[in-house]
């Protein structure tokens, strides 16, 4: 933030200790917080554990002293560990989990925007944040409405992840290694999106022809054009960020398929098409998932294996289903950790493997 004069924060832990002690005594921690098998009443917070809540600036409010505040570098520790520990969670619910992280990452970015870090240090914080709450939203599945997360406000908050990044890289010449892949995000996350396209072709072009951005542009025009073969195949070779960012428009660019073939395949007798064949166009876990696919839009079954398109049977009801996306995100990690994702220590999330990007117009 050039021109401002803003501290630095100087707090060592993830989460300040006035803080814990307050929300000790108002029985405010969160079950992830508690030191393991603490039977004390209130409960007490482990300090390796506890992590600072998102807490809405009030007008008129002083600023937070620096002693309230986690440098960048606490920040960045805090991210690795929602995204080590919180995130691969096993005695939480995903959704339990999703809801946690999102608080406790929104409270990263305000602590970074209240202080006076500089451009280089403040994207890899805020990238690490994004790839974090991107994978634990993507990792939530189709009952996630049903559980403490509520999905319209991760949406929310996605956006305003993407949005001071983009600021973020907006205001520095860089170098940002990893802006590139990010940008691809933004673009997969909001596909379709005339907004989006229009603010990812207005970046200069060294940064458009890089493989991340042009794998992105590729996937949102054969979304647009709902060239599902093409479209499947290109979701099929991104790695595993991408995906994430993606998956919320598969259940879509699915329902949009099968209504075209709804449209060239129904006649008043019916006709049957395989379901292997629909598992192969549209990246499907299996024929379980297609049959689901096919029951759920109207679409009788001649047996397990095939799909009958009667006229007049084809119907849209509700939302598409959201599969489960093994194929097309779970996947993808490879044997990797999220950690190693999120901090870029694997594999770069950004490049193109040989062959992935196949050519115009197939």
């Amino acid at each position: 933030m050039p021109g401002c004069e803003l501290p630095v924060g100087t707090c060592p832990d993830m989460c300040p200790a006035a803080e814990r002690v307050q929300r000790e005594r108002e029985r405010r921690l969160h079950r992830l917080e508690v030191a393991p098998g603490c039977r004390q009443d209130p409960p007490r917070a482990d300090p390796q554990r506890a992590v600072k809540e998102y807490s809405r600036p009030a007008a008129g409010k002083p600023r937070p002293p620096p002693s309230q505040l986690r440098p960048p570098s606490v920040l960045l520790a805090t991210v690795r560990y929602l995204a080590g520990e919180v995130a691969e969670s096993a005695d939480a619910a995903r959704a339990e989990v999703a809801s946690f992280v999102a608080d406790r990452l929104r409270a990263v970015r305000l602590d970074l925007a209240l202080q006076g870090a500089g451009d280089a240090e403040a994207a890899v914080v805020l990238e690490a944040a994004l790839a974090t709450l991107l994978a634990v939203v993507a990792r939530l599945g189709p009952d996630a409405a049903r559980g403490p997360a509520d999905p319209v406000l991760l949406q929310a908050q996605v956006q305003e992840g993407f949005g001071s990044l983009r600021r973020c890289y907006a205001q520095s010449a860089g170098p940002h290694p990893r802006q590139p892949a990010f940008q691809g995000l933004f673009l997969l996350y909001n596909l379709g999106s005339v907004e989006a396209l229009r603010e990812v072709l207005q970046l200069p072009a060294a940064l458009r022809t890089c493989p991340p951005l042009r794998k992105a542009l590729a996937v949102d025009a054969a979304f647009r054009e709902g060239n599902a073969a093409r479209l499947f195949r290109l979701l099929q070779t991104l790695p595993y960020l991408p995906s994430c960012a993606v998956q919320c428009h598969v259940g879509h660019a699915r329902r949009e398929a099968l209504a075209r073939l709804a449209r060239a395949f129904s006649t008043p007798k019916g006709q049957t098409l395989p379901l292997g064949f629909m598992v192969n166009l549209l990246a499907l876990d299996g024929l379980k998932e297609a049959q689901d696919l096919c029951q759920a839009h109207g679409l009788p079954l001649d047996g397990e294996e095939r799909v009958v398109f009667l006229r007049g049977r084809y119907v849209e009801e509700g939302l598409p289903p959201a599969g489960t996306c093994k194929v097309l995100v779970e996947s993808k990690l490879r044997g990797r950790t999220l950690e190693e994702v999120v901090m870029a220590e694997e594999e770069d999330e950004g490049m193109d493997r040989p062959g992935s990007l196949p050519e115009e117009g197939t």
